[in-house]
Order: structure tokens, then C-alpha cells, then sequence
């Protein structure tokens, strides 16, 4: 082959590769950072861009659309030494793209870091009980941290959100226990209660039977005071009629004692008017 003929060829491929170097197409959602023999020259837009082959070079290509950071889950230790588990997740925007390859090697990491670091200070701050229901203003105060410190980085954090946030298994069974202990101290106390409210009731009710059988025994008394009463004044000058009515009712309590199944054998006295008599002599006497 005809020497000429493959200089060129060779002249032909080193022009064409050296277009195809020099002109670069840029996609929507990203732009490149262009060095020129090791030092930063210029961002690439996206689009049609030119650059000087052989001694301009691409070296970094960065997307500018919101990029979705996991941050991966950990343990966080609250005021009260409870433990934690949490996790989060990111929306950012790199808004300088040459704060964001200069100012950090990888801004990803940094921010996932970063959050890390900075969720665990916001959750150290709070107790269990309000870590656990405070998700939105952990969420909010987490934002508001990182965001200036981001700025140096040409980052923008649209959003954090707080994916999980709830205690540790071990956390999980020691609560469990004292939510049991705290059931079982409230039934007792319940039924100490109720013990309590049904022996002052049945006090209460001693007392109020007590009274009445009290008010009773006072109302038979005076009744048979006023009986007996009556009885004297009616048998005044009748010692007859008086010892006939003792009499009849001594006779009807020896037939009782007689009808008892205790009772073997009944005296009954030949003088019973006699004894009337001797009744009413005391009582008259009196």
C-alpha cells in the first residue's frame, strides 16, 4: 500500500477522532466539569459544547435533578438511655456543581454522614416517649441543621423525611413488661378499691340494722311500759278480774313448757289463786 495512501488514512481517523473529542452533547438534568490539564476551566450546560481535544478533559459529570439519598438505619440513644432504631431519607439538588466536586470527594456520603450525625444529637436531646410522637419536628429541626451547612457543598436538601423511628427489640420486651406491671398494679389498685367501697357499704349496713334494731327494742319497750300501764289501771279495785287475766296467761305458759320436747314432767301448783294473790299483793305493793 502506497505510503501517502496510509498517511492519509491516518490523518483522516486522527481529525475525526479529534472532532468526536471536541464536541460534546450534553443531556438535560446534568452538567459536566471541564479541566483544562488539571485545573478547573469551565461547567458544560446541556447541549451542543465545544472543548480543545487532547487537553481539555471531562471530570466529573453530575446530574442536577433531586437525588434521592437512603440513610441507612441506626441506633440512637435518647435522654433517657433508651435506645432507638431510625432511619431517614433524603431529596437533594446539587445547584453548584463545581462546590459540589471540589468542595467534597463525595457528597452523597457526606450528606448520608451527616444526617446520621445529626438525627442522633436531635433524638439524644428528647426522651422516649416524646422521641417516638415528635417525628414531624425531629423531621424539621433534622432540615433546618443541614441545610446551611450544605451550602459550601452547591447543595440544596429539598426534603428529609423520617422514615422509622421506633424502639430496639430489647427496648420493644422492657416496655412490654412495664406496660404488663403497670395493668396488673392498676387492677389491684382497682380491687383494693373495690374492697374498700364494700366494707364501708357493709359497715354502713351494720350500722343502719344496729340503729333500727335499737329504735325497735325502745318503741316494744315503751309499748309494753304503756301495756302494763293501762293493764294496772284498768285492774284497780278488780283484784278478781286482775287474777283471773294472770291466772289464764300462767296457765297457757305451763301448757307451752308441757308441749316442749325438753320437758319431761309439769308441777303445776295446787294454790294457784293464791299465787295470783301473792302477784298482786307485791305488785301493789310496789
Amino acid at each position: 500500500m502506497n505510503p501517502s495512501l496510509i498517511f492519509v488514512i491516518a490523518l483522516f481517523v486522527f481529525v475525526f477522532v479529534t472532532l468526536i473529542k471536541g464536541i460534546r452533547i450534553v443531556p438535560q438534568g446534568e452538567e459536566w466539569v471541564i479541566e483544562r490539564l488539571g485545573k478547573y476551566n469551565e461547567t458544560f450546560m446541556p447541549g451542543l459544547n465545544i472543548m480543545i481535544p487532547y487537553i481539555d478533559s471531562v471530570s466529573q459529570k453530575v446530574v442536577t435533578k433531586d437525588v434521592l439519598l437512603d440513610v441507612q438505619e441506626q441506633e440512637v440513644i435518647t435522654k433517657d438511655n433508651a435506645v432507638i432504631l431510625t432511619n431517614a431519607i433524603a431529596f437533594v439538588k446539587v445547584t453548584d456543581p463545581v462546590k459540589a466536586v471540589y468542595g467534597v470527594v463525595n457528597f452523597a456520603d457526606a450528606i448520608r454522614y451527616l444526617i446520621m450525625t445529626t438525627l442522633r444529637s436531635i433524638v439524644g436531646e428528647m426522651e422516649l416517649d416524646q422521641a417516638l410522637s415528635s417525628r414531624d419536628q425531629i423531621k424539621a429541626r433534622l432540615r433546618e441543621s443541614i441545610a446551611e451547612e450544605v451550602l459550601d457543598w452547591g447543595l440544596t436538601v429539598r426534603s428529609v423525611e423520617i422514615q422509622d423511628i421506633k424502639p430496639s427489640s430489647t427496648m420493644q420486651k422492657a416496655m412490654e413488661l412495664q406496660a404488663s406491671a403497670e395493668r396488673e398494679r392498676k387492677a389491684t389498685v382497682t380491687k383494693a378499691e373495690g374492697d374498700k367501697q364494700a366494707a364501708i357499704l357493709q359497715a354502713e349496713a351494720r350500722l343502719e340494722s344496729s340503729r333500727r334494731d335499737a329504735e325497735a327494742q325502745i318503741v316494744l319497750a315503751d309499748a309494753s311500759a304503756k301495756a302494763i300501764q293501762m293493764v294496772m289501771q284498768a285492774a284497780a279495785g278488780a283484784d278478781t278480774s286482775l287474777a283471773y287475766l294472770l291466772g289464764e296467761k300462767y296457765i297457757r305458759s305451763m301448757e307451752k313448757m308441757a308441749t316442749s320436747q325438753n320437758a319431761k314432767t309439769i308441777l303445776l301448783p295446787a294454790d294457784i289463786q293464791d299465787t295470783v294473790r301473792g302477784l298482786m299483793g307485791r305488785v301493789r305493793g310496789a
